[in-house]
């Protein structure tokens, strides 16, 4: 008789890993080129790692204060699923696994995306609103490094996943706390300090790539 299948659990990172944009990025430009400056400057150098990110990402929401909800809408309708990422979903549900999403970018641009796609649980940021405009504050716990961390133990807990069949996937330093987690961490399309430190590295923006390193 063979052995039965272990579980398996991948994680991925969100902005320009399974979406092909950057979420906060985009918003910025609903609300000018001044805002949208600003914003892709601390989004460079939060991703590179030269700035703590729950700072950044406050700092980055206050510029965002007095937008309109129908403007983040609106953005959310263009959020794209990178090529190659459904057929990984797929590919990992045919083998009985689960598919999570865990992002330092919005709720608001990603519960349409990752619906989409069929994934089995997700957790991002949200974005504070009143009377239809932004507050310009994070409403609630921010999803941070550490955070990321949290949620995929927390995945590989709930539906008995051993260590060993653990997949996160990332391309910022945001993710290496997370991805130091996983048995199989892959960069994808990745920042230099993130491809140094992945056991993987995929340079060409095809999800479907991934399935070549899920344990069996």
């Amino acid at each position: 008789m063979s052995e039965p299948v272990a579980p398996l659990l991948v994680v991925l990172d969100v902005d320009s890993t399974l979406a092909n944009e950057e979420g906060i990025d985009e918003i910025a430009k609903e609300a000018g080129p001044e805002v949208q400056r600003l914003v892709s400057e601390i989004t460079l150098k939060s991703m590179a790692g030269e700035l703590d990110f729950a700072a950044s990402l406050i700092e980055r929401v206050r510029t965002l204060k007095g937008l309109s909800t129908a403007a983040v809408d609106a953005v959310a309708e263009r959020v794209s699923a990178t090529f190659g990422a459904k057929a990984l979903v797929d590919e990992v549900h045919r083998r009985g696994g689960r598919v999570c999403a865990v992002s330092g970018g919005f709720h608001e641009l990603i519960d349409p995306l990752a619906t989409g796609l069929g994934l089995d649980d997700w957790r991002a940021n949200r974005l504070g609103r009143s009377q239809g405009v932004l507050t310009g504050e994070v409403d609630g716990p921010i999803i941070d490094a550490e955070a990321k961390k949290t949620w995929l133990l927390h995945w590989a807990q709930r539906w008995g996943v051993p260590s060993t069949h653990t997949v996160a996937v990332g391309d910022g330093a945001n993710d290496l706390v997370m991805m130091s987690e996983a048995a199989v961490s892959v960069a994808f399309v990745a920042k230099p300090i993130v491809r140094e430190r992945a056991l993987v590295s995929i340079d060409e923006r095809d999800l479907s790539r991934v399935i070549d390193y899920l344990p069996d």
